[in-house]
């Protein structure tokens, strides 16, 4: 129902008005196609959707300002690395004291013992490690998989996401089989032979892959958040921990995005049990940090199959991770803002915000379908809910999708540049959320006109 010529020609408006609100981002951008590849500091930074990138002069709580002057509200929040709001005051005067005691020595601190003890009570698990990302996190339970348990396949969910895991870039093609998915730079092996892919919500296509019995891991979201949210149906993901039992493969549970729903994530709010869990960005406030916490019997295989004398070169650590200053941000974001109660603000925030789109695409007749996650939101271009991944991909509309972000873009609202998602943090306020919902009912009415 949506006119493409309509589209194409707001589309190209909304370009020139980006332009003429950024000349500064534009020149500073020239000058960094010079020394960086794309004119970005990090590749995925080229697919925002606009001419170029915004350049960033300052950020505090739920806004930001670019070098021309230009102030936004931030509903991307770095994809969840700020969920907390941009440099809250407790994790940055936690920051500013530990620079002062020092950074990193590659010894622990005591705050390596009080985050550990909030990361037990929040998930459940006893025992918890330290990395630099969640990507490494997933990376190291992964290879503690394979050594505890002998055997050498994962099984991943399509479409799925977990950093810059070499076994994750894998999808179904056609026949269902297991194939490198669209996108994958310089894997080092074939997918399938690392990999094992099946639907989120299909138990069947689980037991099939976990039944030749070569399987070490599964890794999973307990609800899928980067190709559009996709939620759990009811039972799912407790049957899926029951077959991980029954075969002897290891459970872990990335809730890197889904604490948006609580505290303690999909875990506490679902009572899962999993073997390991791994997360990482807004733990620690902006911060780079990952961890991953385990059960008492996944620790103690572990220890029966390492050894202390060449502990440092099996693959899992770094030198950086669990330095004293990520755990000082940390212990602060942890205990004094991704706290309780702000978590009850921000998911209140996250209806209201859900709440709006609904009622626009509802008064414009759009065959869209919002979806809600505790304190995050997203719609996808479909009339219902999708139940797998690859649904929710073939969903998409990238042309549509450029055109609403860069439309907001330009009204001074930034959604994540990967989906039409927005994630609420504690400074955002109610007018940032009722100033989303007349800038979207405005676009919405723009492009159903013609």
């Amino acid at each position: 129902m949506i006119n493409r010529e309509h589209l194409k020609a707001l589309h190209q408006r909304e370009m020139e008005r980006f332009i003429s609100r950024t000349p500064k981002s534009a020149a500073l951008f020239e000058k960094a196609r010079e020394v960086m590849p794309g004119g970005v500091p990090m590749s995925w930074m080229s697919k925002w959707p606009g001419k170029y990138p915004l350049f960033v002069e300052s950020a505090k709580g739920a806004h930001f300002i670019d070098v021309d002057g230009n102030e936004y509200i931030d509903l991307c929040l770095g994809d969840t690395g700020s969920m907390t709001g941009h440099s809250p005051k407790p994790t940055v005067d936690a920051i500013t004291a530990q620079l002062a005691q020092g950074m990193t020595a590659m010894l622990p601190t005591d705050d390596a013992v009080a985050v550990s003890s909030e990361l037990a009570r929040r998930f459940g698990l006893p025992l918890w490690q330290f990395t630099v990302s969640a990507t490494d996190a997933n990376r190291h339970a992964i290879r503690y998989s394979r050594l505890i348990t002998g055997k050498q396949k994962v099984i991943v969910i399509d479409r799925c996401y977990h950093g810059s895991v070499d076994e994750t870039f894998a999808t179904l093609d056609a026949s269902g089989n297991t194939v490198m998915r669209e996108g994958n730079i310089g894997a080092p092996v074939a997918l399938d032979l690392t990999t094992r892919v099946v639907e989120f919500n299909d138990l069947g296509a689980m037991e099939d892959a976990l039944k030749r019995g070569d399987v070490a891991a599964i890794l999973m979201e307990p609800a899928m958040t980067n190709v559009g949210i996709v939620l759990p149906d009811d039972g799912y993901l407790v049957a899926v921990g029951q077959l991980a039992r029954r075969y002897e493969a290891v459970w872990i549970i990335d809730e890197t995005h889904t604490i948006s729903v609580g505290p303690g994530g999909m875990t506490a709010d679902l009572g899962l049990k999993p073997d390991i869990l791994t997360i990482g960005k807004a733990i620690g406030g902006g911060l780079p940090t990952g961890t991953f916490g385990m059960t008492h019997e996944i620790a103690s295989q572990i220890a029966k199959e390492t050894e202390r004398e060449v502990i440092d070169t099996g693959g899992i650590g770094g030198t950086l991770a669990g330095n004293a200053l990520s755990l000082a941000a940390v212990k602060a974001t942890l205990t004094q803002v991704l706290t309780d109660e702000n978590f009850i603000k921000m998911i209140e925030l996250g209806n209201l915000w859900c709440d709006g789109v609904e009622a626009a695409v509802t008064e414009f007749k759009l065959p869209w379908h919002v979806n809600r996650l505790g304190a995050r939101g997203e719609y996808l271009f479909q009339r219902s809910a999708p139940k797998t991944g690859g649904e929710a991909a073939r969903a998409g509309d990238f042309e549509l999708e450029q055109y609403i972000h860069l439309r907001l873009l330009n009204d001074g609202i930034l959604l994540t540049p990967f989906h039409n998602m927005a994630l609420m943090s504690p400074y955002t306020s109610r007018s940032d959320v009722e100033a989303h919902t007349a800038a979207f009912r405005a676009m919405c009415q723009e492009l159903v006109r013609a």
